[in-house]
Order: C-alpha cells, then sequence, then structure tokens
C-alpha cells in the first residue's frame, strides 16, 4: 500500500508521530544541457546575463526551494534543515551537472527537498539563459543516495 493514501484510498499526510528520530540525509542529481553558446559564456566559473550571475542565482534559488519543499508538496513535512549544500558544475562544453545535499535530525527524510532544490536550481538556469538560447533542456533529475531512517538507498 502506498504510504500516502489510508485504507479507503484517499489521499494523506503520513503520520511520523511515531518515527524515530534520526540523522537524515539525501543527495539528488540533475543535468541542465545548456549547449555550446551558453556554455561558451562561462568566466571563471560564472555566467553573467542580463538577470545576473547565473550560477550564483540558481544555488539561492534552488536553497530557497528547499527551504518551502513541505509548501510546494502537499504531504511534505515542514522540517527543521540543518543542511543544504548545491554545487553546479560544467559536465563538459555543453552540460552543468547539479548536486543537491539536505540533512537534519528528524522523523521523516529529506528526498523530496533535495529533489526539489536540484529541480529549481536547473529552472533558474533554464530562465536566466533562454535569451541566449531557448533550446535548454534539464534531464536526469534523480535521487542519488539517502541515508537514515529504515533504510539507506543509493542509486
Amino acid at each position: 500500500m502506498l504510504s500516502h493514501v489510508d485504507e479507503e484510498n484517499r489521499p494523506q499526510m503520513v503520520d511520523v508521530g511515531q518515527k524515530k528520530e534520526s540523522q537524515r540525509e539525501a543527495t539528488a542529481y540533475g543535468i541542465v544541457k545548456v549547449g555550446k553558446v551558453i556554455m561558451d559564456e562561462l568566466t571563471h566559473g560564472e555566467i553573467h546575463s542580463k538577470k545576473g550571475p547565473v550560477l550564483s542565482t540558481a544555488i539561492i534559488a534552488g536553497t530557497m526551494a528547499v527551504k518551502k519543499c513541505h509548501e510546494l508538496i502537499p504531504f511534505c513535512h515542514p522540517l527543521i534543515l540543518e543542511k543544504i549544500k548545491i554545487n553546479i558544475t560544467p559536465l563538459d562544453a555543453e552540460k552543468f551537472e547539479i548536486f543537491c545535499t539536505v540533512g537534519c535530525f528528524g522523523k521523516t527524510g529529506v528526498e523530496m527537498e533535495a529533489l526539489t532544490g536540484v529541480h529549481v536550481a536547473a529552472l533558474t538556469i533554464h530562465d536566466m539563459c533562454k535569451a541566449l538560447s531557448p533550446a535548454i533542456i534539464v534531464e536526469d533529475i534523480h535521487l542519488l543516495k539517502k541515508s537514515g531512517g529504515k533504510k539507506d538507498y543509493e542509486a
């Protein structure tokens, strides 16, 4: 049975009241294919568009999204987060890779927060660079690993 539906198949938030608190961490990953034209704009580890520094802004946007995950996804619990780390680096001549690691000590995991951070960071890159090229592709966003709770996971 899915954890977010009750016995009568109605949506519900998971009751974490009886769960044990533990240190929890999750890392998500994604790729933004911006193409060679945009990658050629990369200087000293940053792209500057008319809207400002692209990668720095994407890191800030991703961080803000992680903090608001429970406001975006209906059954996510609000969490007291202890760690948010977003890294955006060139993967090759056309792509950036994004890693988002989130940690907390609590009763529920941070997988959705890490995935949300990658998504919003990627969308921010897309938004800030679309004037240079509309052919930007966000791809391969997935959970790399999680620890804490009942079981760990690694892709």
